[in-house]
Parts: structure tokens; C-alpha cells; sequence
């Protein structure tokens, strides 16, 4: 079993702090001593040799990625040439190993998930790669979900499963879009539903085969200019692996965790890992707050005074300045590509 760890999103929902040049994978967001990039790797590490834990990343993030993780040889890193979705991404992983004449199983995993229970991770992922080596089994790990979070795509699974190692693994029956509060609360009162969590377990050439049936332009496009990709790989479509491939897929299965679990999505998730103060408010940076409430505060390299407001969202920092209520925090990546794109059209009318 290898660990593909994918380092490459943008992570603009936790803007300003998160910004293209150093997306939130590279921030100290769930620790004080290290990076969610450096959390994810050592987690990984700790049980597995070096050799079997490797990052997919974007060339223009190698500079952070050396810099963080310098211990990394150049066998552990996969160069994607250009920033596309997971759909690519796990294509260029697959054909990396086929080439080389390797078919071991692979765990794709986020680089930006809060797992602090790391030993029921790897009994997880260890039964759910013996269900991987069978010929186009896919497994992915359903978080057993303990609110109605609209933040998260879900899947369904059938009511009866089978036991690996201990672990019970069931078919999926399909999966669900990130939801409405209303449709999240009706999603979780049913007993086989669970949290999407992005980690999917399979090998090289289960990839190769469903790619070829679904997506055989994406794949063609990266096998036949492997090596030359600089170019057409920009051009390839924004695709998650969800949509391409596995909504598509009938041989997929989930093995129900619940462990504590967080993809650190957007501002909010710092409120389950870190202790507010008396007042609910999470609080970072030289900041006095009065008759204020279950806030998130956050501040760089100034001081700043916070009064009589609730269930904000604040933070500054040299790249920008965000104030929005949390209800609103999904909104906050939408928000971003439209500043982008004005931005954009600004210098477009000045040439």
C-alpha cells in the first residue's frame, strides 16, 4: 500500500489567510509547530516507510513543498504541470505507477485533513486496501456524520455490509451532492449515510480501467504526452474524481468510520479543533474583544479591537481584509473568484 497525498488546491475559502501563492496546506492552521502538509505527511510516516508516501503537487508549489518537507527525494513527488481538479490529478498518479510497471495499491488522500486519531486511519485504510487489490474495487472511507454539514458531499450505502479485518465495508448505492441545511438534516437520519472524506483507496490499474470506460479523452491526453505535458495538461478539464469517474462506477465501497474527522473546508472548522474562550470566540493574533460573541478572530501584524458583534467571521492579514457572518462562509469562494475576475477585467481595460 502507497499514500498519494494531493497537495495542490487553492483553499480560498479561507481567504485571506489561504491565497494562491500559499494555499492553506502549507499554513499552520491546525497547529502552532506545523503545517497541514507536514501533519499529513508525518501521519502517514509513522507508519509507513518513505518510499510508500508520496505528493501529487502542482510545479509551481515545489519551492513550499522543499522547503517544509525537505526530506522528500525526488521518487516521492509527482509534478502536476499545471493547476486542474482531482480528476487529472488521479489520472497523471495512476500512469506515474503503470508506467513504471507498478500496481500497488494507492490511498489518494487530501493534504488538508484534521485526523488526530491516526491509528484507527490505518486500520481503516489497511481493510480497506485488501478489498482494493480485487479487479476494480474501489473503497472510500464514509465519516459517519454527527451533524448536518452543507459543506460536505455525502454518500448512501446498502443496509448490509461484510467484515475485513474487523472493519465492516459496504456497497455504496450512490453519491450526494453537498446539500441544503434542510436536505443535510433529513440525510443524516438515515443510518447508511455518511460523510464523503475524499480518501479513496485503489489500484493503478482500476484507475486505468474505469478512465478508459468514462474519461478515455482525459486519459488518452495524459498518456500519450507523458513527459510533454506542460501545455495540453492546462487545457484538460476541471473535473472531480467524484463526477468523472466514481458517480459512474457500480464496484465502489465504503467502510464507516467515526473517528474524529475534519476536512478544515472553510473558517468554522477551527471552532471543532480549537477552545474558544469564555465567549465563544476563537481568537488569534494581538486582538481585545468586548460584548462580542462566538466570533473567529483572526489578525496579522496589527492590532485590532473587536465590540458588540456575534457570530462573525474577521480576519486580516497583508492580503486582504474578510468580515462575514458565518452563516455565509460557503459564500466566501464564489466571493473570491468574482473579486479575481473584476480584478482581471480591470487590467484587461487599462491595456
Amino acid at each position: 500500500m502507497k499514500i498519494v497525498i494531493m497537495a495542490g488546491g487553492k483553499g480560498t475559502r479561507f481567504w485571506p489567510r489561504s491565497v494562491e501563492a500559499k494555499p492553506k496546506q502549507f499554513l499552520k492552521l491546525t497547529s502552532e509547530q506545523e503545517t497541514m502538509l507536514q501533519q499529513t505527511y508525518r501521519r502517514f510516516r509513522r507508519f509507513l516507510p518513505a518510499e510508500d508516501v508520496l505528493l501529487v503537487v502542482g510545479k509551481h508549489y515545489l519551492p513550499l513543498v522543499k522547503d517544509q518537507l525537505p526530506e522528500l527525494t525526488d521518487e516521492q513527488i509527482i509534478v502536476e504541470p499545471a493547476q486542474r481538479d482531482t480528476a487529472p490529478c488521479t489520472a497523471l498518479t495512476a500512469y506515474h505507477f503503470l508506467r513504471k510497471k507498478m500496481d500497488e495499491v494507492l490511498v489518494i488522500t487530501p493534504s488538508d485533513q484534521y485526523i488526530p486519531d491516526e491509528h484507527a486511519l490505518m486500520e481503516a485504510l489497511y481493510a480497506g486496501a485488501q478489498e482494493a487489490e480485487k479487479d476494480g474495487h474501489v473503497v472510500t472511507l464514509g465519516i459517519v456524520p454527527t451533524r448536518p454539514e452543507t459543506g460536505y458531499g455525502y454518500i448512501e450505502s446498502q443496509d448490509q455490509g461484510f467484515m475485513v479485518d474487523g472493519k465492516e465495508i459496504k456497497p455504496v448505492k450512490s453519491f450526494i451532492e453537498k446539500p441544503d441545511v434542510h436536505k443535510a438534516q433529513q440525510l443524516i437520519k438515515n443510518p447508511n449515510v455518511y460523510w464523503n472524506s475524499g480518501i479513496f483507496i485503489w489500484k493503478p490499474s482500476t484507475i486505468e480501467y474505469y478512465m478508459r470506460i468514462h474519461q478515455p479523452d482525459l486519459w488518452n491526453s495524459i498518456t500519450k504526452r507523458y513527459g510533454q505535458l506542460s501545455e495540453e495538461y492546462a487545457l484538460l478539464p476541471k473535473i472531480s474524481i467524484d463526477y468523472a469517474i466514481l458517480e459512474k462506477v457500480d464496484r465502489i465501497l465504503t467502510i464507516p468510520v467515526s473517528f474524529i474527522w475534519d476536512d478544515v473546508g472553510a473558517w468554522t472548522s477551527l471552532e471543532r479543533i480549537f477552545q474558544a474562550d469564555p465567549e465563544g470566540n476563537i481568537v488569534q493574533g494581538d486582538i481585545a474583544a468586548e460584548q462580542a460573541y462566538d466570533n473567529i478572530l483572526y489578525v496579522e501584524n496589527q492590532r485590532a479591537a473587536v465590540i458588540g458583534v456575534r457570530d462573525l467571521i474577521v480576519v486580516s492579514t497583508p492580503d486582504g481584509l474578510l468580515i462575514c457572518h458565518k452563516s455565509e462562509e460557503q459564500s466566501i469562494k464564489q466571493m473570491i473568484a468574482r473579486m479575481e475576475s473584476m480584478e482581471s477585467n480591470k487590467g484587461g481595460n487599462e491595456t
